[in-house]
């Protein structure tokens, strides 16, 4: 299962970890890892891209997304992340869980 946590302060994510692996489907072949990977590759990398606003660790099946500065940027495409990830929770429940913390 991919275990997502997010850590946010006044509303807004300041850190997000990503671990484990869905277990949908053989490694290589899992839809799941697969659009969970490329989610919140694609928006790190964004994010950097336009205001290099955050810093990140990947190691395998693990990845830690912190916010550097608090920016409109990443507010944005951290918030549209944990949504993109809710809505796959939803399809495919006993594959990914979602924890937020205050």
């Amino acid at each position: 299962m991919i275990k997502v946590n997010v850590k946010r302060n006044d509303n807004k994510v300041y850190e997000l970890v990503i671990k484990g692996h869905a277990g949908y489907d053989v490694h290589g072949k899992d839809i799941v890892c697969a659009a969970v990977s490329s989610m919140a590759i694609t928006t790190v990398n964004n994010i950097i891209a336009l205001d290099d606003s955050v810093c990140y660790e990947e190691n395998s099946g693990l990845l830690i997304i912190r916010v550097k500065r608090d920016t409109e940027v990443n507010n944005k495409l951290l918030d549209n992340l944990v949504r993109m990830l809710t809505e796959i929770k939803e399809q495919y429940p006993k594959n990914i869980e979602i924890r937020n913390e205050d």
